[in-house]
């Protein structure tokens, strides 16, 4: 398995302390760590889609 899926599970577990004291004790500090993280996930969650799709790009050629 890529070390992208390790790096991408390790980051949403990182950010359950900071969810659960924004949900249920209202921090907003901790809020703010969450829309942060919630942001390099997407991003990393996009360079691992270009990644997936560079990868069948490149056995669909080989292929041919």
């Amino acid at each position: 398995m890529n070390n992208n899926f390790s790096k991408l599970k390790d980051l949403v577990m990182s950010l359950e302390g900071d969810f659960e004291k924004f949900y249920d004790k209202g921090n907003a500090a901790a809020g703010t760590r969450v829309r942060k993280g919630m942001q390099d996930l997407k991003n990393m969650a996009q360079d691992i889609r270009k990644e997936v799709q560079d990868i069948k790009n490149d056995k669909a050629e080989s292929a041919k």
